[in-house]
């Protein structure tokens, strides 16, 4: 029996232990993603839920939103909340929030972590320590593992300079490479040159990092065009949404030698990842852990709680969208 003393919230998908023990504590909580007959169980309990609690992969659709005539608030666990139908919310006045912020550094470590390993060729490098082929080259350095490239004196062309975009800039510099950008508008106190045009910037860059916000305008804005402007030395980065890249076209371009280089941290269907992608040597592939550690994942589940109890509490939501 539900206690009444609890508003009652639909959980979408599972949290980390964390945010499951305080949901379970502050709510009554209705697990979506564990019942056999979810129907049922939108028709059991929707009537009564108040809140949901969500994650950036799992979203909240507007069929289900249409099942929670009480509905008042959806919390994301992530700072992309393109899953969440925004439409069906602002037409029933819910609001929405996620978590951004708390993710900047994590998100910014991996985009440089993947261009050090496609630059330095890490993945492969190891596979040749591992299968014993270092020291059996007869002592001839230019028969062992070849040369590779390198990240300093490059240019790196920025798409999209948000939050994570500035963070990803800043330690670019570190490595000693130029920053450029390009994004819906000019921003003037930005220290970096901007492009109005993504093809232009394309051209003019080495690496394009992708890390803006997956949107219906924004889906595949890197397009044959862009990938083919960045040229078979370019390579791009992408620790944003799969749906910003033509894939078709990414994977046709760097099997034809027309992109030099993808890492990849999302994809368009994920996580089903096209098999063209794994026999290639210049690609580097990650299963979407921008924001998988330990620190960053605490502070997702801490906005997500807090997010639900400053509604109930009647304050201002700490981090809304919509």
């Amino acid at each position: 029996m539900a206690d009444a003393a609890k508003p009652e919230v639909l959980q979408i998908g599972p949290m980390m232990g964390r945010v499951e023990d305080a949901l379970q504590s502050a709510y009554q909580v209705h697990r979506y993603w564990e019942a056999d007959d979810k129907d049922a169980l939108l028709a059991s309990v929707g009537p009564d839920v108040r809140a949901v609690a969500t994650s950036g992969d799992r979203g909240c659709s507007r069929a289900i939103i249409e099942k929670l005539p009480k509905l008042e608030v959806i919390a994301n666990y992530g700072v992309g909340y393109d899953s969440v139908d925004i439409a069906a919310c602002k037409e029933r006045g819910v609001r929405v929030t996620n978590t951004p912020d708390v993710l900047n550094d994590a998100v910014a470590e991996l985009a440089v972590g993947l261009m050090i390993a496609l630059c330095r060729r890490i993945p492969q490098a190891d596979q040749f320590v591992r299968l014993g082929r270092w020291g059996n080259a007869g002592g001839d350095w230019a028969a062992g593992f070849p040369l590779t490239g390198e990240l300093t004196g490059k240019t790196a062309g920025i798409l999209g300079l948000g939050r994570i975009g500035k963070e990803i800039a800043r330690r670019l510099q570190v490595f000693k490479m130029q920053v450029v950008y390009h994004g819906r508008s000019e921003q003037p106190d930005t220290p970096f040159p901007y492009y109005a045009s993504l093809v232009e910037m394309a051209r003019a860059v080495d690496w394009l990092v992708v890390i803006a916000p997956g949107t219906p305008q924004t889906k595949h804005i890197v397009n044959r065009e862009v990938l083919e402007a960045l040229g078979p030395e370019g390579a791009v980065v992408n620790v944003a949404r799969g749906s910003l890249i033509d894939e078709t076209a990414m994977l046709d371009c760097l099997k034809t030698g027309k992109l030099g280089g993808a890492a990849l941290d999302v994809f368009e269907a994920e996580p089903s990842v096209p098999d063209g992608f794994w026999g290639l040597e210049n690609v580097v592939l990650s299963p979407h852990q921008g924001s998988a550690t330990h620190k960053t994942r605490a502070g997702m589940g801490d906005l997500v709680v807090r997010n639900l109890a400053a509604h109930f509490a009647g304050d201002p939501l700490l981090t809304p969208v919509a």
